[in-house]
């Protein structure tokens, strides 16, 4: 197994630069603005046949009162407590801090290997401000540029020469199911990611817009293997004011993109809104699989069974007309019903790749078309043939073959496919129905 290898310092180093770089994605966020990370974010690096993993982590401060800076730092320390390795970013371009001597402290107690990363070395004269990293106590610093790659080269050699020989995985990352939590900001996505997997490892606070990177986190307990992906809050286009906040909400919406099934939270507080409608359609024009999940149900003012039926009619109804998904009534504080969420997603991933026989297809189908045939069009009668299933397809998808396909409208191919949810269980996922022409 690799090590995990964890990225640490104060804000504006370059830590999540460094984190691009050496991951080869745009996993984190980058921005001038302090305090742009604030979650762990968590990604691999495959270096001449080695692999580990690496963590970026939120610029350490002291004596602020901004409320997310003692989150942050919080989170620091889990990752400098996981850590087998620590990267510590300096800055060349202004020498040593006084801070970076307090992050220095801390590294140092923590008895770990410690690598100290003097990063932009290709600033004007930067480097000649290098030797001051040795004050430290923490080793030769490495010079290294993140933004143009060099140095880090001899970085990672430093990293893995004293790693054990990388183990074969059995099976594929890509075959592991990918759960998207989305949602309006402060709908309780991360206390439910936090109390799925037993620990705090997402910043929950009352501001809207807390989380900003979409965090992967492997989920293989119970007999579960997934991934749970923590999104930042996806709000209206005019309420989005911040540059960070809009790559933030880009990054929601790929996560929507790469994952299966896609959990809704909605905050039963604050009931159905407009930007509710908006998410739920931007997750069924990627046909993703979907499970409703209504949090804070334990603080709702009316929690009666007639309630909640209500509540489910109303989401129902806004998101028609496609209906048939679970809705589940949850509680994120208090754990209710909370693992029926995971059951009930991977049941709709399940469903989401179920293949029907083309033989039982034709059976039912045609059986069901000859009692309800399609309306004629201008004299002219539509005779559907033969059905099958495509077997490569994202989604469960349909092809009736007729003699005129053009004539077969919307109303009928919805016909179509609630006999089929009639008859086979597709629940909380999207069904696609294509005609095509066979004379």
């Amino acid at each position: 197994m690799g090590r995990l290898v964890a990225i640490v310092g104060r804000p504006n180093v370059g830590k999540s630069t460094l984190f691009n770089r050496l991951t080869q994605t745009r996993s984190a966020i980058v921005d001038d603005t302090a305090g742009t990370t604030r979650d762990r974010q968590y990604g691999k690096v495959d270096w001449c046949g080695q692999e580990f993993s690496i963590v970026d982590t939120g610029g350490w401060v002291v004596n602020s009162e901004d409320i997310f800076e003692e989150e942050i730092n919080k989170q620091v320390q889990i990752a400098i407590e996981e850590a087998d390795v620590i990267l510590f970013v300096v800055d060349s371009t202004t020498g040593v801090t006084d801070l970076d001597d307090h992050v220095a402290s801390i590294l140092r107690r923590s008895r770990k290997p410690v690598i100290v990363v003097a990063n932009k070395e290709d600033v004007g004269n930067a480097r000649f401000n290098i030797p001051e990293f040795y004050s430290l106590g923490l080793g030769d610093p490495f010079e290294v540029s993140s933004a143009n790659g060099s140095g880090t080269g001899e970085l990672l050699d430093e990293i893995v020469k004293d790693m054990p020989e990388p183990k074969e995985e059995d099976s594929p990352e890509d075959d592991v199911p990918k759960f998207a939590i989305v949602g309006r900001p402060n709908a309780g996505k991360s206390s439910l990611i936090n109390a799925f997997i037993g620990e705090e490892r997402h910043i929950v606070t009352d501001i809207a817009g807390t989380t900003r990177d979409s965090i992967y986190h492997r989920y293989d307990k119970f007999g579960f293997d997934f991934y749970l992906v923590d999104t930042a809050g996806i709000r209206k286009k005019q309420k989005v004011n911040e540059d960070i906040e809009y790559y933030s909400v880009i990054r929601s919406i790929r996560a929507i993109e790469a994952s299966d099934v896609c959990i809704l939270m909605i905050d039963a507080t604050r009931g159905i809104e407009a930007q509710d409608a908006n998410i739920f359609s931007l997750v069924q024009r990627n046909k993703k699989g979907l499970v409703v999940c209504v949090n804070k149900w334990d603080i709702a003012e009316d929690r009666s069974l007639e309630a909640q039926k209500r509540f489910e009619q109303a989401i129902r109804g806004k998101f028609a007309p496609f209906t048939d998904f679970p809705v589940i009534f949850t509680s994120a504080v208090t754990k209710q019903r909370i693992y029926k969420v995971l059951e009930t997603a991977i049941s709709v991933y399940k469903n989401r790749r179920r293949i029907i026989p083309t033989s039982q297809l034709n059976t039912y189908m045609l059986e069901q078309i000859a009692l309800t045939p399609p309306p004629s069009n201008k004299g002219k009668f539509v005779k559907i043939k033969y059905v099958t299933m495509l077997k490569e397809s994202v989604i469960p998808t349909f092809v009736f073959f007729c003699n005129l396909p053009q004539w077969v409208k919307e109303p009928y191919r919805r016909f179509l496919e609630n006999k089929i949810r009639e008859r086979w269980d597709f629940h909380g996922t999207p069904v696609s129905i294509f005609m095509r022409d066979k004379s």
